[in-house]
């Protein structure tokens, strides 16, 4: 394993090529404005992270529809009226020479009614007394999605990623336990991943043909079969649908625990996959150098930076001067964050994350 090789270039199926292999997780931070603008807070992020060192940064899930709000002060691409902060955080990447990313998200059942959200599940048993979605419904969400992929053309962005993790709307059409559908989008393994896949083709017929296309997804929790979520992913990378593919662990090293690939690590399960033309890279606890290093040699393309990109805001820059480079000890003092240039509304998110800011520091 050497640590310079995550400075190699890597190429993608559209648009422009990745200078390294450091991509920023797209990273939720309560700090936009009440009706989903661009704040000055996510505008001085974005301008800290765009001269950071990363190939490619994706903003936080951004929200298709304003029913599909999810938590307070969340990022908003579900009007033209966001266009202008929005172009705002485009330039700011295009002009530190990285390339960059809406993420698209909407929230499904688990949207929040106290913020003007509106519950919409896939199935009427998941929310007591609220209906399911009717299909022209879910076909509304769809083509929300691929409206907001344009806004995202528009402002400049090189492309999308879709939040297909964590049981929001995506990945909770892809759940067994929370799909019970009856209509093209429920039943078989096909059927419950249309709505993904309708939302890809979408993207790529409304959007130019430089135009990046990411898919973020996760394995556990919510319902979710590994093995039927193998199936799906490789069938969307053997189609080539997408540019990459972002596995979303908790622990890019966890192990599966049961069924047909027990002993695994859950990474081998998707990196022995059949890739043609699309990349693959994984979140989740990389925290040094030798780590990041080590998932090339596990047979990633790239890795994506979260936790690690929070407390040191230009980790590629840091891995680039030590290989031998690691995160600082959590939890640490929300004076370290401030220092580093965290707006208070971020800071105080990350309070909510177990053992991040130290406990009663000012």
């Amino acid at each position: 394993m050497s640590v310079a090789e995550l400075f190699e270039p890597l190429t993608l199926r559209h648009g422009p090529t990745m200078r390294n292999r450091f991509m920023l997780a797209p990273l939720t931070n309560q700090q936009s404005e009440r009706d989903g603008a661009v704040s000055k807070f996510d505008q001085s992020w974005m301008e800290q992270l765009a001269q950071s060192g990363y190939a490619l940064i994706q903003t936080g899930a951004a929200t298709v529809e304003a029913s599909g709000i999810a938590y307070e002060r969340q990022l908003g691409i579900h009007s033209d009226e966001h266009l202008y902060g929005l172009t705002q955080m485009a330039t700011a990447i295009r002009d530190r020479g990285g390339i960059s990313a809406v993420q698209l998200h909407h929230a499904g059942h688990r949207a929040s009614p106290e913020l003007g959200g509106v519950p919409a599940p896939a199935s009427s048993l998941t929310l007591p007394g609220v209906r399911a979605l009717t299909t022209d419904e879910v076909e509304r969400i769809r083509d929300s999605f691929i409206a907001a992929a344009r806004r995202a053309e528009l402002a400049g962005f090189d492309g999308v990623a879709l939040h297909g993790a964590f049981g929001w709307i995506l990945s909770e059409f892809m759940s067994p336990l929370l799909n019970n559908r009856t209509d093209k989008y429920g039943g078989t393994t096909e059927n419950r991943a249309r709505l993904t896949i309708e939302v890809i083709e979408g993207i790529r017929r409304e959007c130019g043909p430089d135009f990046q296309i990411g898919w973020r997804f996760s394995v556990e929790r919510y319902g979710l079969l590994l093995e039927e979520l193998r199936e799906i992913a490789a069938e969307i990378l053997d189609r080539e649908l997408i540019d990459y593919l972002d596995l979303a662990l908790w622990d890019s090293a966890q192990i599966v625990r049961e069924g047909a690939f027990s002993g695994q690590t859950m990474l081998s399960v998707f990196t022995s996959l059949p890739r043609k033309g699309v990349r693959l890279g994984v979140a989740g606890k990389i925290m040094s150098a030798q780590r990041a290093g080590q998932l090339l040699d596990e047979g990633c393309d790239f890795v994506l930076i979260g936790r690690a990109a929070i407390l040191q805001r230009d980790f590629p820059l840091q891995v680039k001067k030590n290989p031998m480079y690691d995160s600082p000890e959590l939890p640490v003092r929300a004076q370290y964050l401030r220092d580093g240039g965290m707006s208070e509304l971020f800071i105080n998110h990350m309070r909510g994350w177990p053992s991040f800011v130290q406990r009663f520091s000012v």
